[in-house]
């Protein structure tokens, strides 16, 4: 007795989205990436085809983090103070195939600074190393509306991918990106509402669609990793099921949550028996990265350099077919 194996069939496509640009396309970049393009579910290699890997980018500053444990700063600490010297050690050292510059010191509480001086951090890094860049403001809504144009104007023809635009704050950036041939980040709170209306918004401006990446912002293990689950599958869901708006590629910033819980900061000595800190917090990374790859994450910025190492292991058993 044969047994038949029932097949989803998808009538949606999830948008391809190129970062970077080479000599030949207006920049500099010894070569691109592009996320997106599946078909079907996560890695249901028998229902679809997953045509793009998943990819993993290195999150690096403009300054040294005040707040970073010594097992995070350790792998950096040479380079730390300088963000070119810094991207170089992540991409000849770590081999990073792309890079997430968060500028930092622009907001109003860790240094303020200007325009010219984060463009100009932007321009060195572009300069030090050839891969594709993520470039993400402060988190300061009136100053990143002061920065991003500049940073987006030293950029012109790399094809970065700017962060972020919000439901409140987005048209700033959007003209920016538009202007200068960048993709942008459109981010919405766990809502898969506000995700549409946010896609929406931005392309409304005249903004192309295929250039729009979603962060449906993250949670980490044990903060809220099934609710961000949950809310990426729906999202994923509709656009398989032929909602062209929310038909993008997702990006997951898992450093930024992983790195701030309190299990992953607190040391040994303070507590014994949650084990070693130095393998506490990429373990904690790497799990949120396996959980968040099975959501559909496209893209996944991490801090660490064994998550990347270890995470790029498991997205290369996964593509196998």
């Amino acid at each position: 007795m044969s047994v038949e194996l029932l097949k989803e069939k998808w009538v949606g496509k999830i948008n391809e989205v190129t970062i970077g640009a080479t000599k030949d396309e207006g920049g500099s970049r010894v070569k691109t990436i592009t996320i997106g393009g599946e078909n079907t579910l996560p890695f249901m290699h028998f229902e679809g085809e997953m045509s793009r890997t998943p990819k993993i980018a290195m999150e690096i500053w403009d300054m040294k983090p005040p707040d970073w444990p010594v097992s995070l700063i350790s792998p950096f600490e040479d380079v730390i103070s300088s963000p070119a010297k810094w991207a170089k050690k992540c991409v000849e050292t770590y081999k990073a195939e792309i890079l997430f510059l968060r500028l930092q010191s622009a907001h109003p509480d860790f240094g303020n600074a200007s325009g010219e001086t984060v463009a100009n951090t932007v321009k060195s890094v572009l300069e030090e190393v050839g891969v594709p860049l993520i470039i993400y403001g402060c988190g300061n809504p009136e100053k990143d509306n002061e920065i991003l144009p500049k940073c987006t104007h030293i950029a012109k023809g790399e094809n970065c991918l700017f962060g972020k635009a919000t439901q409140d704050n987005y048209k700033t950036l959007t003209a920016s990106c538009l202007a200068d041939g960048h993709s942008i980040i459109a981010e919405a709170p766990i809502d898969v509402n506000i995700q549409k209306q946010v896609n929406i918004l931005i392309t409304e401006m005249g903004f192309p669609i295929n250039k729009i990446v979603m962060d449906p912002t993250t949670g980490c293990l044990g903060y809220g990793l099934e609710y961000t689950y949950s809310v990426m599958e729906r999202i994923r869901l509709a656009a398989l099921g032929g909602d062209k708006i929310l038909a993008q590629p997702f990006i997951c910033l898992v450093g930024q949550e992983v790195w701030k819980v309190k299990e992953v900061k607190a040391s040994s000595n303070e507590f014994p028996k949650w084990g070693d800190e130095n393998k506490r917090g990429p373990a904690w990374e790497i799990v949120t990265c396996a959980s968040l790859l099975l959501a559909g994450a496209d893209l996944l910025v991490v801090r660490h350099p064994e998550t990347m190492e270890i995470v790029k292991k498991n997205v290369e058993m996964l593509m196998k077919k």
